[in-house]
């Protein structure tokens, strides 16, 4: 399949699986009351979404590349602060194991985009 637009592309549709599943568990109290880790890793998977999107028009696969590295590192961000989440009782481990793979699903594909990119 060619890719024409960055919503053509599988890790962020991915991503935006997994930004959709943290809003859905960080609006559930008391998750919603911790105001900086809410909002923190909603910054993160959101960045993951984006940063594809924004290296998609970066012009060069080198800068494209760098922008998966990026969206890379917050769906690792994201997976840490899974744990923060799950260690202060804001989310259950069904919920925890289901969006860590998600997240680890997301690296997985922009992993395999970036060494892609970085062969042609």
């Amino acid at each position: 399949m060619r890719i024409e637009r960055f919503e053509d592309i599988e890790a962020w549709q991915v991503a935006r699986v997994l930004t959709k599943e943290i809003y859905c568990l960080t609006q559930k109290a008391p998750f919603s009351k911790d105001f900086g880790l809410r909002d923190q890793i909603q910054r993160a998977s959101v960045s993951i979404m984006a940063n594809v999107a924004e290296g998609f028009d970066s012009g060069t696969k080198k800068y494209f590349a760098n922008f998966l590295s990026f969206a890379f590192r917050s769906a690792s961000e994201v997976q840490s602060l899974l744990y923060v989440a799950l260690d202060c009782g804001y989310i259950v481990k069904d919920d925890f194991d289901r969006t860590f793979e998600m997240g680890k699903r997301t690296k997985a594909l922009l992993g395999g985009f970036i060494r892609y990119l970085k062969k042609v």
